[in-house]
Parts: structure tokens; sequence; C-alpha cells
């Protein structure tokens, strides 16, 4: 059984290559309501930038709030605090030589919990780059892994997903094995899709099957919450839309989006919300799972034209495919040029509830960040991070995965502090890595 691993994939499932375009979907009616003209009602200014042109609008119609922001931004940095990996090539045997890191956790007392997918192990580190200790192994008993794929702290646990066993493993911040749950086995797929999507101190969802219907499903320290958010699929039914090509030759299958184009993007929240946008627009929609939109968070920013050399870049894998197996049979047989780049490559929700937007810029994207309300807090340069995993993010501190030059893994971690001479509290006291509450 496989669920979606936005690659392309031979006629097996088995994946040919890794996932470096994004999807092609638009939204579902779920988030029609994005269409609604804003009207202004009432206007506040960011009480704590030094930028004078930012200002917030909410209003409400027929029931849905509605978020306006407009102007730039306050100003944040993401300072390094610790980099964890090999120094060079010739660095063997060593806790912080990675066979492949699959995904990482920041835990209490300020630890970093590295997943390392090719040694089945999960690595703990300090956050002077210090290794404190090492736990799992490859095997299918209590504490071993077949594979690693997510791991996340809920409460006072680490949860482990290991999708091939159909297992979530639970342990303490020592490493003791304190149980598990039983999940669907034998799934495949990207590790930045199939994984856990924390979103409180103490909750977590994760990607489920639920019939012939793709979930994703609340968990906390105790098991199930009870809640469940419907993964949403859309129509191609809106302007601005980049076409996949899907082609088919003997024996083959491939699935070409282009890069260029506009994705749908989701991710569940706290109590059972999801977060959906459909990136050709920046707004996002925070709807309950039975389909009610509850608030629409809108930014409005100068559109930027599909260069000549993105839009060949964008094109490149399916017209090298179109020369490797000239008899293949595509539809459609070439891409939709879009009059403008998408605004909005991927959206996360970290558990202290601020949304991350990663705002696509010709200049260089950056993240910004929005307060559980709406309200526009902060931006910061988008820090490039290894196909197929995904930032984590725990209080002032975020953690990346980073491939080099010479394809040796690293973490990184960032904390997030205020912009030089920009006024204002930090959003967690300095050097702490503990639970942050939600707002």
């Amino acid at each position: 059984m496989r669920l979606p691993d936005r690659g392309r994939f031979n006629a097996t499932g088995d994946n040919e290559v890794p996932a470096r375009s994004r999807p092609r979907i638009v939204p579902s009616s779920a988030i029609a309501v994005l269409a609604i003209a804003l009207s202004t009602a009432c206007e506040e200014r960011d009480p704590t930038s030094t930028t004078s042109d930012l200002s917030t609008t909410f209003d409400t119609v027929n029931g849905v709030v509605h978020v306006a922001t407009t102007g730039t931004p306050p100003a944040w940095r993401l300072t390094p605090v610790v980099s964890i990996g090999p120094k060079s090539v010739q660095e063997q045997e060593t806790p912080d030589e990675f066979g492949w890191v699959s995904a990482v956790a920041l835990g209490p007392g300020g630890n970093v919990f590295v997943a390392d997918a090719g040694n089945h192990e999960i690595r703990v580190f300090g956050l002077d780059g210090g290794h404190l200790r090492t736990f799992g192994r490859g095997g299918e008993g209590p504490g071993e892994f077949e594979s690693i794929y997510s791991i996340a702290w809920v409460g006072d646990r680490l949860l482990t997903y290991d999708p091939h066993l159909g297992r979530i493993g639970e342990f303490s911040g020592s490493g003791e094995w304190l149980g598990q749950r039983r999940t669907t086995g034998g799934m495949t797929g990207s590790p930045a899709f199939m994984r856990f999507f924390p979103v409180g101190p103490n909750e977590v969802f994760r990607l489920s099957l639920g019939g012939d219907q793709t979930l994703w499903t609340g968990l906390d320290s105790r098991g199930d919450t009870g809640d469940t958010v419907p993964f949403l699929r859309g129509s191609a039914d809106l302007p601005g839309v980049v076409e996949s090509i899907v082609c088919q030759w003997e024996g083959g299958i491939g699935w070409y989006p282009h890069t260029s184009g506009a994705k749908y993007v989701q991710h569940p929240g706290s109590g059972g919300a999801i977060y959906s946008a459909w990136g050709y627009f920046y707004r996002i929609a925070i709807t309950r799972s039975d389909g009610d939109t509850l608030r629409v968070i809108e930014r409005t920013l100068a559109t930027e034209p599909v260069t000549d050399e993105e839009w060949a870049a964008g094109s490149a894998e399916y017209d090298e495919a179109r020369e490797r197996w000239p008899e293949a049979s595509c539809k459609p047989r070439s891409y939709t040029r879009p009059d403008r780049k998408s605004f909005i490559n991927e959206i996360f929700v970290s558990p202290d509830g601020r949304l991350w937007v990663d705002v696509i810029r010709t200049a260089g994207n950056r993240w910004e960040f929005f307060d559980p309300e709406g309200r526009l807090l902060g931006s910061v340069p988008a820090v490039p991070y290894k196909e197929r995993t995904v930032p984590v993010f725990r209080g002032d501190y975020l953690a990346t995965i980073r491939q080099d030059d010479l394809e040796l893994d690293h973490v990184d971690v960032w904390r997030l502090e205020r912009g030089e001479g920009a006024a204002g509290a930090k959003l967690q006291p300095s050097g702490s890595i503990g639970g942050s509450k939600r707002k």
C-alpha cells in the first residue's frame, strides 16, 4: 500500500527518483470562500513593529473571520546555535557521521533527537553538539526499527513512526522502550509527507487510512485524541493552473508537475482544524473537519513574473523524459505557462500555534510567521533544507536537515530572534527549548 510521495514512480510503485517537483493540485470547495472580497471593518497596527506601513484588518463575512495584512513585517533573524554533522568525508564512525537523517525532534531540556534511518538509530545531542546517547537498532522487536520516517515529542515521551512495521514506538528521553501503537503496515512514501505533524506540546497528527479516505489522526501521550482531519483534494477549475503531465511507456509511468506552477498545501492544526492554501494566491483558510471555514488569512504582495530560465528549469525533467522515452504517451503534451509566480511553497503550524508560510520570492524565499489569530509577527530569510524532510519547531528554536556537496547529512539548529534594532520581547526566554504555551 502506498501513499502519495510527490515524486515519480515506476510501474511497480517504487520510487524512481527523489521528489524534486511540487504537486499540482488546486483546492476543493472547502476553501472556495477564499474568493470572497475582503472589506474593511477594523484595522490595527502591529504594536511591536518598527515598520510603520504594516497594517492588519479584521472583518467577518458570513460568520468567517477574514484577516488581511499589507506592508512590510518586522525583520527577525535565525541565529545559528549548532550544526551537528561530519566535518570531512574522512570522519568515520563518530556519532555525528550519519547514514541518512530522515527526521529531527527538539526535546525538553535542550536536547536534539536525530532519526538516522540509515543506521536504524535515534541519536541524541545537546545544543553544544555533544553526543549524549544512542538507542535503537535494526529489527522488529521492542525498541528496534525497520524504517524511521518520523519522530516527535508528545508530552513526556518521544514517538517514532515505522510505517514498514506498521508501528508507532514510544520512548522516554533516555531511550527506554515504553510500548507501541499499531498502524497500517507496509506503506511507503516520502518522509516529508508520511510523518508526524506536531501542533501542540502534547498533540500531533499522522496520516492514516480510513476506508477509502486518507485522514490525519490526532495523537497525544496517552493514545488517539479522537480528532480526525480529512486530507483535502481539489479540482483543476481555477485560473493559473499549470498541469502536471503523466507519461506512460512500456514498463513504466511518470508524473511530471512543473516546478513553476502553483501547488495546493495543507497542514492539520490543534483540535482537528485544517490549514490549506492554493499557492497561486497568498490566502490560507482554516477550516473544521466538517468543511466549515473558520478564518481566512490573506497577504498582499507584489506579483512576480516567471522568468524564461525558471520556466526552462521547471520543464527540464519532463523534457529529459521525452528524450529518454520518445515513444511515451503523455497527457497533456505540454504545460500551460502561468502569467505570474506562485506565492506559497509550503505551510507549517508549530506546536505553539503559529502559522509559518514559506513565501516564494525572486530575491530568495522567506518564511513569514503569524500568531493563531492571523496577525503577521515577522519574517526571516528561508533556510534551505534537504529534500523529503521538513523543518521542526519548538519555542524560539527550529531545526533543519541539510545535505552538503558531498551528500553528507547535517542537522542545523537555529534560534529565532528579533532583527537588529527591532523592539519587542522574544517569543521564548533565550536559551530555553522547553515546551511553550499555546496562545
